[in-house]
């Protein structure tokens, strides 16, 4: 949307967006200025060794142990190489290796993600990364090929917008509870506007424990309870109107 102009001919002075939370029940809304979510990325790690008869492992350069040593070495990028005042996530979500009980297969697959707030610490993990999973291939006799997918940057709010739609939101819903501290290492390619246009991305809560609409997102059960959208549409055109009488 960016590249086809969205964003010029008129460009926008703010940007506003919101995202039903059902992490947090009806009545509730966070709103925080500078980092809220995290910037996310993708890695692929192909591991290929020598493949083989499960029987006689010696004669092969097994993938799967260095798969798994890899994974387990990953862990410590975090524990041991970022700063504990900084915040990052490594998590594999997928391995693939080997169709047979008795093979050894050829090659092996990592993929997962890397969750980070700041350009800083994306670079250490990555570099981490790339550097743990060739060296302990090589350990082991394997090559590991890795390859890194920028999916996108850290949700960064302008702390100017942030304060107007907070107190926008207690004007109009004075009862709901107003957490300026929320922050999440999920990620939200509105990312990419708030880089070019100062912004607000924020959460209103729509669970509701009592009517059994609490499942997380992405849950096979997820719903939210439909009182939460004249909340949200409340705020979001009183945040509107405070950014315009604010000229």
């Amino acid at each position: 949307m960016i590249q086809e102009g969205v964003l010029e001919n008129p460009r926008p002075d703010y940007a506003l967006s919101m995202h039903v939370w059902n992490e947090k029940p009806v009545g509730w809304v966070g709103i925080k200025s500078g980092a809220l979510m995290a910037g996310a990325d993708s890695f692929r790690i192909l591991i290929e060794g020598k493949g083989g008869h499960g029987a006689i492992p010696h004669q092969t350069a097994d993938p799967v142990y260095a798969m798994a040593q890899i994974i387990t070495a990953l862990q410590s990028i975090v524990s041991r190489n970022v700063s504990p005042l900084e915040t990052a996530v490594i998590s594999v979500g997928s391995v693939r290796a080997g169709e047979a009980h008795n093979i050894i297969p050829q090659t092996a697959e990592i993929l997962g993600t890397v969750r980070t707030y700041s350009d800083e610490v994306r670079e250490l993990v990555l570099n981490r990364l790339c550097t743990i999973a060739e060296g302990v291939a090589q350990s082991l006799g394997c090559r590991a090929t890795v390859k890194i997918n920028d999916v996108t940057p850290a949700v960064i709010n302008d702390k100017k917008v942030a304060q107007i739609v907070q107190s926008a939101a207690a004007k109009v819903l004075p009862e709901m509870t107003n957490d300026t501290s929320c922050q999440t290492m999920a990620s939200e390619d509105m990312a990419y506007v708030l880089r070019e246009i100062p912004g607000c991305y924020f959460f209103v809560g729509s669970a509701n424990p009592e009517k059994g609409l609490s499942f997380a997102h992405h849950h096979p059960r997820f719903d939210i309870d439909e009182e939460v959208l004249w909340r949200s549409v409340a705020i979001m055109s009183a945040a509107v109107m405070e950014l315009v009488w604010s000229e």
